[in-house]
């Protein structure tokens, strides 16, 4: 674990709020110069504790209004292994994470789709046919509210 500053924990917030700050415009931000900032954002990627900058597309401007959380136990878990149905599940362009969880299910699947009829085609064609599926709970996103994280 790497011991953070204040400053270090400023950098985290703004990158989370906006990853394609350029060094510069961070620099100003955060009262830093350009040479700076690039230098600690260096550190922070060199270290592990940042790792890489994602882009987030908005599902829904795209045609996929509908997000369904998935919890899936697994029917045989010794006739299936947890790679082949990981591998499974990924291959489904539908399926935007796969988890393996403990508590009531095994996994917890992030589904995309345009609609609920689309879910269903997707839920009875791609995901009951997974290998090893068992038990299934799906529970629709209404909201969503994105939080910073621990760095707060």
């Amino acid at each position: 674990m790497i011991a953070l500053d204040d400053l270090d924990r400023a950098i985290l917030r703004a990158l989370v709020q906006d990853g394609a700050l350029s060094a510069g415009a961070l620099g100003r931000q955060l009262g830093l110069s350009q040479p700076a900032c690039w230098r600690r954002v260096r550190r922070l990627k060199e270290t592990g504790v940042l790792r890489g900058r994602r882009l987030a597309l908005d599902t829904a401007a795209l045609g996929f209004g509908v997000t369904v959380f998935l919890g899936i136990k697994l029917a045989a878990k010794g006739r299936v292994s947890l790679q082949d149905f990981e591998r499974a599940a990924a291959a489904i362009p539908e399926v935007q994470t796969v988890q393996h969880v403990l508590g009531m299910f095994d996994y917890r699947l992030r589904v995309i789709a345009r609609d609920i009829a689309d879910f269903e085609r997707v839920l009875r064609r791609r995901i009951m046919t997974l290998p090893g599926i068992g038990e299934v709970e799906a529970n629709v996103l209404l909201s969503e509210e994105r939080r910073p994280g621990p760095l707060g």
